[in-house]
């Protein structure tokens, strides 16, 4: 038999004729007319080169193979039943469910955490797993259901995802306490005269501290470039350079803390995922819980 030619609105139609007994009977039960019903039964006899169902009186009496089948094909059509209802719902308290994230360290290390927590006692089985993945391939890996949430500060355009912004943050200046050269504080001339380690996953190793700079006719001396937010504090503790961060991500660290000496654009947080998921209950439940959670994380 050619599975492709296998339509499962067939079996239906043969489940309702089996229990009702008559092809008028099964057209009113499925709420199609005879005529449909009796094209249904024609295409799937010949599909399964048995008549299935020969007449007796007024009702139809099922042949063997009519008898084989009805048993897997009710099994068959309940599942995709129950499948179809549990897609429409969906009880945190109760499922059980994995969510891929491909996020960096700064939304892994400010929003995961507090996700984590605020999931612990009414979801308790629902996992979370944070895979590092490259931005060439996010589209394709949600496409195929291996990722179902990507997070980051920078914008990604692509007509397959949709995308919220999450969160807003600003840059601060990080320092190692009693830095012998910021004992008066920090201003525009001293933030030039120092080293800097610079994050960025740019190839050019520029960031957006650079494009600022630059506008404003300046370059900082950076002595290292690092790809990870999370290898900076281990760095000014043991050195005199300085280095620009995010707040909400900086204020977790024991180490002096300063405002720009420069304006900068507000940092925004976004959120994407597949235009496949838009309507996915389980997923629509997930960015609302992500969305809470963000919310609140601004404000501590």
């Amino acid at each position: 038999m050619n599975l492709h030619r296998i339509d499962l609105n067939l079996f239906a139609v043969f489940d309702a004729i089996y229990t009702a007994g008559s092809l008028t009977k099964a057209a009113d039960v499925l709420c199609i007319t005879q005529p449909a019903v009796s094209n249904s039964l024609a295409r799937l006899r010949d599909m399964l080169n048995d008549p299935l169902f020969v007449r007796t009186g007024h009702s139809m009496t099922p042949t063997p193979v009519a008898q084989n089948i009805i048993v897997p094909a009710r099994a068959a059509l309940e599942l995709l039943r129950k499948s179809v209802q549990e897609s429409h719902i969906f009880d945190p308290l109760i499922a059980e469910k994995q969510f891929n994230f491909a996020s960096r360290d700064l939304l892994e290390v400010s929003i995961l955490p507090r996700l984590l927590a605020h999931l612990e006692d009414g979801s308790p089985n629902i996992t979370l797993a944070n895979f590092e993945i490259s931005r060439s391939k996010v589209v394709s890996e949600m496409a195929n259901g291996n990722l179902d949430f990507f997070a980051d500060a920078s914008t990604f355009t692509d007509p397959h995802l949709h995308k919220s912004c999450i969160a807003t943050d600003r840059y601060v200046v990080l320092a190692r306490k009693n830095h012998p050269k910021l004992k008066n504080g920090l201003d525009l001339q001293t933030f030039l005269s120092l080293n800097h380690i610079n994050v960025t996953y740019r190839h050019d190793g520029s960031s957006a501290v650079d494009v600022a700079l630059d506008n404003l006719g300046h370059k900082r001396c950076i002595k290292f470039h690092s790809q990870h937010f999370l290898t900076v504090p281990s760095a000014l503790v043991k050195t005199d350079m300085i280095a620009c961060m995010p707040y909400h991500l900086a204020k977790h660290y024991d180490l002096a803390m300063y405002e720009m000496p420069i304006e900068m654009p507000a940092m925004e947080y976004f959120l994407y995922w597949h235009v496949s998921m838009n309507e996915d209950h389980a997923h629509r439940w997930m960015r609302e819980q992500i969305m809470e959670v963000a919310k609140a994380y601004q404000h501590v």
